[in-house]
């Protein structure tokens, strides 16, 4: 069961982060694993983050068009069998013109048509689901005879339970030198992250500006990342806000201890730095962000707090009980060391190979 000379791997999925980071760590991992033996194509759409992110990182992009599917009956849908048909076309001939061997999908606009292009070809193909809630593409998927890999139990994805596939960078043994002298941290201060995500939560940066008197006359730091859209509070002695964090790796290389919210990117890698967390679930949508949060909250890696539980008071509470205390802070370090979840991309990087191998017996 031999590999070919050169592996041809295509990976779908676009739109938001959530769908691309799990993407590109697969698209590390096997680079790293198979070096100049594997060719990676990624498949995207003009809609998406990964007409930036998927070339900053090295890898060729290939764009089919959008067919987003409406999630109510519109006039719309009378025009959507031509779409998705001109979809899966533009998508056969990405993957037979770089010769594609497998397909791994994660969500997404493209996803669909790439898990029909591939059954279309006769290829192998899987499909990563990271959310709690499974989305309508990757269950058609799943259907179509791709093999499922779940974030977490019970997303209504037929398939196992792999965990998240993260970036190798946000396990660089430098990050945490480097984000003391990027914000001008003390190394000595035991260091509190607050974050709402790239645009900010205002119910986060409320309960913070609430409580961090407090919090640093404890004698603790606080680096927070208020969000691009709010107004930016004021800097003091051991209070550093910033609009928004380029570099995760060296933010959880400071952390200590985090508050925000709980996408399942985050949770991921979260806890795969082995930061003790406090989880705000978005208090609207179908719930899925508490979902996210829940089997860090299980294994003990984790708390969540309701948003509409939030405040001050609150904040300071849970720094108190888990900064405060060497016993629950340990506990809670050693449970997120314990889920193994920084090798979940080496992981399905395997099954690619294994199945790749299969199919050329």
């Amino acid at each position: 069961m031999a590999l070919p000379k050169v592996m041809s791997v295509v990976l779908a999925g676009g739109g938001t982060a959530g769908h691309i980071e799990p993407a590109m760590a697969v698209a590390d991992a096997l680079r790293d694993r198979l070096g100049d033996h594997v060719r990676i194509t990624a498949l995207g759409t003009s809609r998406g983050l990964e007409t930036s992110v998927v070339p900053a990182r090295g890898y060729d992009l290939r764009l089919i068009s959008p067919v987003p599917i409406p999630r109510k009956p519109t006039p719309k849908l009378a025009t959507l069998p031509l779409k998705i048909r001109k979809a899966v076309m533009e998508a056969r001939d990405v993957l037979a013109e770089v010769e594609a061997d497998v397909l791994i999908g994660f969500g997404g606009y493209v996803s669909a048509p790439a898990y029909l292009a591939a059954r279309m070809i006769g290829i192998p193909f899987f499909v990563h689901e990271a959310n709690a809630r499974a989305g309508m593409a990757n269950k058609l998927g799943v259907k179509l005879g791709g093999t499922g890999l779940n974030a977490v139990p019970d997303s209504g994805l037929d398939g196992e339970v792999v965990g998240i596939p993260i970036r190798k960078e946000l396990n660089d043994p430098e990050a945490r030198e480097r984000g003391h002298e990027l914000w001008g941290l003390d190394e000595q201060r035991s260091t509190l992250l607050v974050t709402g995500g790239s645009q900010g939560a205002k119910s986060l940066n409320e309960a913070l500006a609430e409580g961090l008197d407090e919090i640093l006359e404890r004698g603790y730091q606080v680096l927070h990342a208020y969000g691009k859209k709010n107004e930016a509070p004021k800097a003091r002695e051991g209070y550093v806000p910033v609009p928004y964090i380029e570099d995760m790796a060296a933010a959880y290389g400071v952390a200590d201890m985090i508050i925000c919210r709980s996408g399942a990117m985050t949770v991921a890698e979260v806890t795969a730095a082995s930061v003790p967390a406090v989880y705000v679930p978005l208090p609207h949508g179908n719930g899925e962000q508490g979902l996210n949060a829940g089997p860090a909250v299980d294994a003990g890696a984790a708390r969540i707090l309701e948003d509409k539980q939030l405040s001050g008071e609150a904040m300071v509470r849970q720094v108190d009980e888990i900064l405060g205390n060497v016993a629950t802070y340990n506990a809670m370090r050693h449970a997120a060391n314990r889920t193994g979840a920084g090798h979940v991309a080496d992981n399905i990087a395997e099954r690619l190979i294994i199945a790749v191998r299969r199919a050329n017996h």
